[in-house]
C-alpha cells in the first residue's frame, strides 16, 4: 500500500510539472536532422510560444579508418631509426554530443552544447552555450517589433559565426551537415565569449559580432615573455576580435537557390584561436605521425636527442590539418558561394588570411585556402548522395622561408540517409604536402614529401 501511495504522489507531481513545462516546442531553431542541411546562420519561423519548453538532443559518430601515411625521408644518417607510424585498419574512438536548451519566453531561448566524448577529451566537457533573442517582448509587448521581425541577437560563449564553411563541417559527434568525413585543411572554428547581431531580410544577409578573443575565460594578468632583438615588442594585452558577414541568399524558384556571402575576422593581438579552437580533433587519426627514434651524431654515434612517438590522439589531435599560427595580429576574409539546382549543389570557400609573422613583430605573412565541393543528392527525399571535394592551402610558414608550402586534399564520398536521423557515408581521401623542409632543426620533418590516403567510413546518428 505504501508503494502505491508513493507511486500516486510521483504521477501527480509529474502531471503538475507537465502542465507548466512542455518538451520540444522551440522557436527559431535549425533542425538537427537531415532537414537542417544547408540552413545557415539563424532563421525565423512561425512557431507560437506556449510557455516554458525544454529541448534535448544528441549526436553520435563512429569512423572506421583505413589510411596509410608516406613521406620522402630515406636512409637518414642522423636518424637511422626514423619512420612514420604504421596505422591499422580499425575503428576510432566514437564521438558523442549532447544538447540541452529551453524556450524561456516568447522569442527568447537558451542553448547548451556538451561533448560527451571526443578525440581530444575522453571525458564530458562543455563546448559552449548562448542566449538567442528574436523578440523584445520581455521589455514591453511588441517592443521594436518591426525591427526584431528581421533581427536576432546571440550572446554567450558559442560557435562564433565566421564564414559559412563552419555550417558544413563535422562538429565532433554532429557530422550530419558535412557530406564528407574531413573538415577543411585550414579549419576556421572558434568558441569565444561574445555577441552577434543578425539582420536578415528579403534575401539580404548580415551579421556583426565581437568576442573577447579568449577560448578559456579567466582574469589572470598577462605576463609578457622576455623580449629579444628579433622579438622586441611582446604582447601585453588581448584585444577583442571583430567578426562580420554580408551576403545574399534567395530561393529563386522551387528548383534553384543561390547564396553568396563574404565574411571578415580580425584580432589586433592574436590568441591564435581561429584555426586551433576545435578541441574535438581531426577525423584523420595518427596520419603523418612518427614512431620513437634517436637523433645521433653520425661520426661518433652518440645520441643527440631522443624523439618520442607522437601518435597520441589527444596530444596530437590535429593530424591532417594546418594552422598558420599567426602571432601578434591576424585578419581573415572568407567568400562562400552556394548554388543548389534540384539535387545538384556546389559549395565553395575562398579564404585569404594574413597575420604577424610571430608575436612581437608586425611583419605580414599570408596563407590562402581554396575549397570547392560538388554534391549530387538523389532518391526520394534526397536520401542518397555522391560528391567530390578539392582543398588547397598555399602560403609561407614564415617570412624567412624562400618558398610557400602547399597542402592539397581530394575527397570522394557517397552517403545514404537511412532515416532523417541516421546517416552512413564512405569516402576516399588523398592528401599531399609540398615544399616542406626536410628537417626541423636536427629532427626529420614528418611532412617532407608527405602524403596520406585511403578509405574512411562514418556512421552518424543525430536527433
Amino acid at each position: 500500500m505504501k508503494k502505491i501511495y508513493i507511486l500516486f504522489i510521483a504521477l501527480t507531481s509529474t502531471f503538475a510539472v507537465n502542465a507548466q513545462v512542455s518538451f520540444g516546442h522551440i522557436q527559431n531553431q535549425i533542425p538537427r536532422s537531415q532537414k537542417g542541411i544547408n540552413q545557415f546562420d539563424v532563421k525565423k519561423d512561425t512557431v507560437s510560444y506556449k510557455g516554458l519548453s525544454v529541448d534535448m538532443g544528441a549526436a553520435f559518430a563512429l569512423q572506421f579508418q583505413a589510411l596509410n601515411s608516406f613521406n620522402d625521408q630515406k636512409d637518414l644518417a642522423t636518424a637511422p631509426g626514423y619512420r612514420l607510424n604504421n596505422l591499422e585498419n580499425n575503428f576510432n574512438l566514437p564521438n558523442a554530443n549532447f544538447t540541452i536548451g529551453a524556450q524561456l519566453y516568447d522569442g527568447v531561448r537558451v542553448n547548451l552544447d556538451v561533448y560527451l566524448a571526443s578525440r581530444h577529451h575522453n571525458e564530458t566537457w562543455v563546448k559552449g552555450g548562448y542566449l538567442q533573442i528574436d523578440k523584445l517582448d520581455f521589455i514591453k509587448k511588441d517592443f521594436l517589433a518591426d525591427f526584431m521581425q528581421y533581427t536576432t541577437i546571440k550572446i554567450g560563449q558559442m560557435e562564433n559565426n565566421y564564414g559559412d564553411a563552419h555550417f558544413r563541417r563535422s562538429d565532433n559527434g554532429n557530422a550530419f551537415m558535412n557530406p564528407f568525413v574531413g573538415n577543411n585543411i585550414m579549419d576556421a572554428f572558434i568558441t569565444e565569449m561574445g555577441a552577434e547581431l543578425y539582420y536578415n531580410r528579403s534575401g539580404f544577409v548580415s551579421m556583426i559580432g565581437v568576442t573577447n578573443s579568449k577560448l578559456n575565460q579567466n582574469v589572470a594578468e598577462i605576463v609578457p615573455s622576455p623580449t629579444t632583438p628579433a622579438k622586441p615588442d611582446a604582447n601585453t594585452t588581448i584585444s577583442p576580435s571583430i567578426l562580420a558577414k554580408l551576403g545574399w541568399d534567395k530561393q529563386i524558384n522551387p528548383d534553384l537557390r543561390i547564396r553568396l556571402t563574404g565574411s571578415y575576422y580580425h584580432t589586433a593581438n592574436s590568441s591564435g584561436n581561429l584555426y586551433a579552437s576545435d578541441r574535438a580533433g581531426s577525423r584523420f587519426y595518427g596520419v603523418m605521425s612518427h614512431a620513437d627514434y634517436n637523433v645521433i651524431n653520425p661520426t661518433t654515434g652518440n645520441i643527440i636527442t631522443a624523439v618520442i612517438n607522437n601518435f597520441d590522439p589527444t596530444a596530437n589531435k590535429d593530424t591532417g590539418r594546418f594552422n598558420p599560427a599567426y602571432g601578434n595580429w591576424a585578419t581573415s576574409y572568407m567568400v562562400n558561394p552556394f548554388i543548389k539546382y534540384k539535387g545538384l549543389e556546389f559549395f565553395g570557400t575562398l579564404e585569404f588570411t594574413s597575420g604577424g609573422d610571430f608575436k612581437g613583430t608586425d611583419d605580414t605573412r599570408k596563407v590562402n585556402q581554396y575549397v570547392g565541393d560538388l554534391v549530387y543528392r538523389f532518391g526520394e527525399g534526397e536520401r542518397f548522395y555522391v560528391g567530390g571535394k578539392y582543398n588547397l592551402v598555399d602560403g609561407k610558414l614564415s617570412n624567412a622561408n624562400a618558398e610557400a608550402i602547399q597542402i592539397n586534399r581530394f575527397e570522394a564520398a557517397a552517403g545514404w540517409f537511412m532515416t532523417k536521423n541516421v546517416l552512413a557515408k564512405m569516402e576516399y581521401v588523398d592528401q599531399n604536402y609540398k615544399n616542406f623542409s626536410q628537417f626541423n632543426g636536427v629532427t626529420p620533418n614528418d611532412l617532407f614529401g608527405g602524403s596520406f590516403k585511403g578509405i574512411m567510413f562514418e556512421a552518424v546518428i543525430s536527433f
